[in-house]
């Protein structure tokens, strides 16, 4: 029969090998959460860059003003296409995501009125 102490001394150890075996699957779930809501907020940067340079040139501005436009509200290196039917001017920006999700390409879509209406 053994003693509570030899017991208690065999097992002494046993919750740092497994907290040592758990942190890095911690550490991973936290570095994914945390790049999920940076991807996030890029997203909505673009939103409102590929808004503001839609409704930059459905006021008649060039295309280089509306892509310094999406550019300086964005906050990244974005790629920058429109489209113009007459009636609406559309906006689509593209980037890649930033950090660990770098594989990602991010889009965003704008229109507005042509023609400042």
């Amino acid at each position: 029969m053994r003693s509570a102490s030899a017991e208690a001394r065999r097992e002494r150890g046993s919750v740092t090998a497994e907290l040592a075996v758990a942190l890095p699957a911690v550490a991973a779930v936290l570095a994914i959460c945390l790049a999920a809501v940076l991807l996030a907020a890029q997203q909505v940067r673009l939103s409102d860059g590929a808004a503001d340079a839609a409704r930059a040139l459905g006021r008649g501005e060039s295309e280089s003003a509306a892509a310094a436009i999406a550019a300086r509200v964005s906050g990244a290196a974005v790629r920058v296409g429109s489209t113009n039917d007459g009636t609406f001017v559309c906006v689509t920006l593209s980037a890649p995501a930033a950090g660990l999700l770098a594989a990602i390409e991010l889009r965003a879509s704008s229109c507005a009125l042509a023609g400042g209406r």
